[in-house]
């Protein structure tokens, strides 16, 4: 790398490097915890998801309520717009189970969706003679874990939400203290650097 890209990227990163690490760790451990209590985590997604859809509507709801355009066209739709969402957001927080079930489906469904157009962009690849491999095995990866979540419904339904979410923790957290690695041995060259130059 030469100095100039050293400096930009320098520019852009943190000087604190001890909170990016230390937030790191702590996600990779809830994370870690997490996926043992996938089940609470699932819930508690949902349930945070469906506060704000309610609040989303409620607020839809007021903006409407004090809108003084009395020949608004749009005026009908925005309110009805807003209690969907309020009832959503209610039926969500009503019953977390029910919400975490239909989510799973939503979930599965994407990933099949996700998997064919990724199984059908390797083939174009392939005919291409560019790199195929790894959209076809991806979009084979999204096929087995909608498989996955499809047999074993509705028990998947408790678990899979928590489990997707804690392993993006746990991403999160590896990522973060990486990035608080690189900064502190930045830092440390920075300062060696300007040690030399004095």
């Amino acid at each position: 790398m030469n100095d100039i890209t050293e400096n930009l990227i320098y520019e852009e990163l943190p000087r604190k490097w001890g909170w990016l690490f230390v937030l790191g760790l702590l996600m990779i451990f809830l994370g870690t915890l997490g996926i043992y209590l996938s089940v609470w985590v699932t819930l508690a997604t949902v349930l945070v998801f469906g506060g704000f859809v309610l609040a989303g509507g409620v607020l839809q709801l007021i903006q409407g309520l004090k809108m003084k355009e009395e020949r608004w066209a749009g005026r009908l739709t925005h309110f009805f717009i807003a209690l969907l969402y309020i009832l959503m957001g209610g039926l969500i927080i009503y019953d977390p189970v029910g919400a975490s079930l239909g989510i799973t489906l939503a979930i599965a469904a994407l990933l099949v969706v996700i998997g064919g157009v990724r199984i059908s962009y390797a083939f174009k690849c392939r005919k291409q003679k560019w790199g195929w491999v790894l959209p076809l095995v991806f979009g084979l990866i999204d096929l087995v874990l909608a498989t996955i979540i499809f047999i074993g419904w509705p028990v998947t339904g408790l678990w899979v939400i928590g489990l997707f979410v804690s392993i993006e923790m746990i991403m999160n957290g590896w990522y973060l203290t990486l990035l608080g690695m690189l900064v502190r041995k930045m830092v440390n060259t920075s300062e060696q650097d300007d040690v030399k130059k004095s």
